[in-house]
């Protein structure tokens, strides 16, 4: 039996990937708000959260806000991305002098892209279902190239900057800036092909039944 995967995310980046390894999840945006949710958590933890942490966090916010309206689906899966650089969580620029800004920090430098990943199990029981829910962040090493400040301007330009953690991408516009990367490739993209399989994995769900061709 196919498995029917919801994607808790807006990323057309994060569609892509899947629909290239042969999985076409329905798409269903959650309504979280991201900063009251991080809010909670530093209050309640009594100190700002690791860039790692909170990536895994706003993933299980976003996936368990569209598990509770998607109740038809057998697994949901939500994701988020933050860059850390010089100890301090990036996520997507408010606007286009904030991009610019960080860009003329990246540049020549090397950041961490941390992925949450977050699953839900919502399949019936007498269908397999685990009820489980497990998450995993993944991190990845990112060299920026040294961009001139004619180039900086040239990308905040086109707008990409602002619609993606970090404020580049590596699959867009942006692939020419990104020098190399230390780990997964998919998981700068936005989702982690390998970190899903295992968590599939984990809640008993073989990765073949989610792909829609064979």
């Amino acid at each position: 039996m196919p498995t029917r995967l919801v994607l808790a995310s807006a990323s057309p980046a994060r569609l892509s990937t899947l629909r290239s390894a042969g999985v076409a999840p329905e798409v269903i945006v959650s309504s979280v708000d991201e900063p009251a949710v991080q809010a909670a958590a530093e209050k309640a933890a009594g100190h700002p959260l690791e860039a790692a942490d909170l990536a895994l966090l706003l993933a299980r916010a976003k996936c368990e806000d569209v598990a509770s309206s998607a109740p038809e689906a057998d697994v949901v899966l939500g994701c988020d991305s933050v860059l850390e650089l010089d100890g301090e969580i990036h996520g997507k620029p408010a606007d286009a002098a904030e991009a610019t800004s960080r860009w003329h920090r990246m540049r020549g430098r090397s950041g961490t892209l941390h992925t949450g990943h977050w699953l839900v199990d919502q399949r019936d029981a007498d269908a397999g279902g685990t009820a489980g829910t497990v998450g995993a962040t993944a991190s990845t090493l990112v060299h920026f190239a040294d961009l001139s400040d004619d180039e900086i301007e040239a990308y905040v330009a086109t707008g990409e900057p602002l619609r993606v953690a970090g404020a580049f991408t590596v699959d867009g516009l942006g692939g020419p800036y990104v020098r190399g990367i230390e780990g997964d490739y998919h998981a700068v993209v936005g989702v982690s092909l390998p970190v899903l399989r295992d968590l599939l994995g984990e809640l008993e769900i073989p990765w073949h039944t989610l792909r829609s061709t064979v």
